[in-house]
This record gives structure tokens, C-alpha cells and sequence, in this order.
């Protein structure tokens, strides 16, 4: 195991320096912040020496050579708009996006995994025929037309829920969260429920399939014959085994969530790291963009180490293969 995580950090730190490489030079190659930063009546004098202040003045690669040595000793440069580090601008709204992405996902399994093992068992019943008819909404319905559409049912007409912000927070373990208050809940329900819909019905559709294919293999065939209860049979040999691509889905998309939460934060003015984006790509605040897209590759590798750990607790059989390797 100890090798296997050693190895997969090499490979890490691989696809860390190649995807430096293309983002910064896919940002950087871009647009010219300063038409946006500086005043239009601002003569030539003071354009270079705006310039020449963010360090614009120097060539592409001279630029990247800069950031990578910043980089090496944890910094990802100044924000153009703010003046303070990218890295600290983005870690300041990381724990309102890994809230909101951790209260959809949580929404996403609790409900989807119960609803698509019911909908496996029962395929031909009205339960199981609307499970699937709803997770067809889930997959059609665009995200930012559900959140509109939640923020006028249950914020402007019925006034039950806030529709924009985080609320008020509280600190756990020195991370500011707002799940510890009522009203910070009543902030979170609306959009996480809009983040949770796709990912709810992927997992739907992903536990039946796995059900129905689990229910014809010739184990829970012996099982039943064996004489082991119904709840047992499910239990123990249909839901461990098709918990096994539903536990990789899960980490995979929960990276997706945290990389992709920035339709739901643009609707519901939730201050995550998303939104930080948007308000960065407007502005053309380049090391914010930068740092925000390095951040989220480095989330997804450790995501799908961690994922890959807990794969192997699960299957004995990838244990025994990554031993034999």
C-alpha cells in the first residue's frame, strides 16, 4: 500500500507540472488586463508602469518561470484586483464551496442510493417507474433554471427559505461553517438541493443498473437457496458489491461538485470559491483564475487516491492484485 501511495504521488506531482503548464499559458495568452484594471484617461507613463508593476511587461514563458518558483514555496501569485495572494483568496471561500459541495453529495447519497435500490428491486411497480421518470428530470433539467425556479416557489412565494447567501457562521476547528445554526441551514437548503439534483439522479440510475445486474448473479442465486432472509440477501451480497463503482462515481463526482458548483453559487450569491471565479474571469484577474484551476486539480487527485484507497478496502481482490504488482 505504502508503494502505491508513493507511486500515485509521483504521477500527481507529473500531472501537477503539466497542468501548470497548459493553465497558465491558457490564461496568461488571454486578454489584456490592463484595459480593465486601468483607468481609459491613464496615459502612456502610467500604463507601463502598471504594466510593469504585474510583472506584464516580461514574456510568456519568463512569467511561468516566475510562478513556478512562487509555486514551489506555496505561492501562486498577487491577484491583479485585490493585491493580496491568490492562495489566500481562495483557501478564505474554499470552506463555503466544501460545504455546500459535501450538503449536496450528502443529499445525493442518502436519497439516491435507497431510491435506485428500490427502483432495482421493484423495476415493473409505480414506485420503481417513478424513481426512473424522475431521475430523467434530474439528467434534464438545466441547474440554473431549477435554482430560479426554487428561489420563486420557496423564497418569493411561499417565504420559507432565504435566496441568496450563506447566512451566519460559526467556527469548527478554526473553518468558518454554517451548518451549526438554524439560520445557517435555511441558507444551505436551497442550494444545496440545486446542486444535489444531477448527481441524485446519477446515482439512481447507476444503483438500479447495478441492482438489476447484481439479482441474475449466480451468488445471491446460492444465497437465496441457502435460505438467508431477503434482508440479508440485499444487505450483505447486493449491496456490497454494487457499492464498489458507486463508491468510485461518488468520489469522482464529488471533485465535479466542488469544480462545478459555480452555476449554483452565481445563482444563489453563495461566497464560494466559484463565484470568486466569475467575478475573476470578468476582471481578467489572471492568478486568482490560475491558482483557482491548479487548486481544483490538486483536489481531484487526492480525491481519486483517496477514492482508490477506499476501493481496495472494498474489493479484496484489488489488495491482492496491487501486492502481486
Amino acid at each position: 500500500m505504502l508503494v502505491f501511495v508513493i507511486r500515485r504521488s509521483l504521477q500527481a506531482l507529473l500531472v501537477m507540472f503539466v497542468m501548470s503548464i497548459l493553465v497558465f499559458v491558457g490564461v496568461y495568452a488571454i486578454g489584456n488586463p490592463i484595459d480593465i484594471l486601468i483607468n481609459p484617461l491613464a496615459d502612456q507613463i502610467e500604463r507601463e508602469h502598471a504594466i510593469a508593476a504585474l510583472g506584464l511587461d516580461q514574456s510568456l514563458w519568463a512569467q511561468y518561470v516566475k510562478f513556478l518558483g512562487g509555486a514551489l514555496h506555496g505561492d501562486l501569485g498577487r491577484s491583479f484586483v485585490h493585491s493580496t495572494p491568490a492562495l489566500g483568496l481562495i483557501l478564505e471561500r474554499m470552506p463555503a464551496t466544501l460545504e455546500l459541495a459535501m450538503a449536496a453529495m450528502l443529499i445525493a447519497i442518502v436519497l439516491g442510493i435507497p431510491l435506485g435500490l428500490w427502483a432495482g428491486l421493484k423495476p415493473n411497480s409505480f414506485a420503481g417507474r417513478s424513481i426512473m421518470a424522475g431521475s430523467i428530470l434530474g439528467f434534464s433539467l438545466p441547474t440554473f433554471w431549477v435554482g430560479l425556479m426554487l428561489i420563486m416557489i420557496f423564497s418569493v412565494m411561499l417565504g420559507w427559505l432565504p435566496s441568496n447567501g450563506r447566512g451566519p457562521t460559526k467556527e469548527l476547528f478554526g473553518v468558518p461553517v454554517s451548518f451549526l445554526s438554524l439560520e445557517g441551514w435555511r441558507h444551505l437548503i436551497l442550494p444545496a438541493i440545486n446542486l444535489a439534483l444531477f448527481k441524485l439522479a446519477l446515482l439512481i440510475r447507476l444503483t438500479r443498473a447495478g441492482t438489476r445486474e447484481a439479482l441474475l448473479q449466480d451468488y445471491v442465486k446460492f444465497a437465496r437457496a441457502k435460505g438467508l432472509t431477503n434482508a440479508r440477501v440485499i444487505g450483505v451480497h447486493v449491496l456490497r458489491n454494487i457499492l464498489i463503482p458507486i463508491v468510485t462515481i461518488i468520489g469522482l463526482e464529488f471533485g465535479s461538485v466542488i469544480a462545478f458548483a459555480i452555476v449554483t453559487e452565481s445563482v444563489f450569491a453563495w461566497p464560494g470559491m466559484g463565484k470568486l471565479l466569475i467575478d475573476s474571469i470578468n476582471l481578467l484577474d489572471r492568478p486568482v483564475i490560475v491558482a483557482y484551476l491548479l487548486i481544483t486539480v490538486f483536489m481531484f487527485i487526492v480525491i481519486n487516491l483517496l477514492v482508490d484507497l477506499l476501493y481496495s478496502a472494498l474489493d479484496p481482490r484489488v489488495r491482492l492484485a496491487d501486492s502481486r504488482g
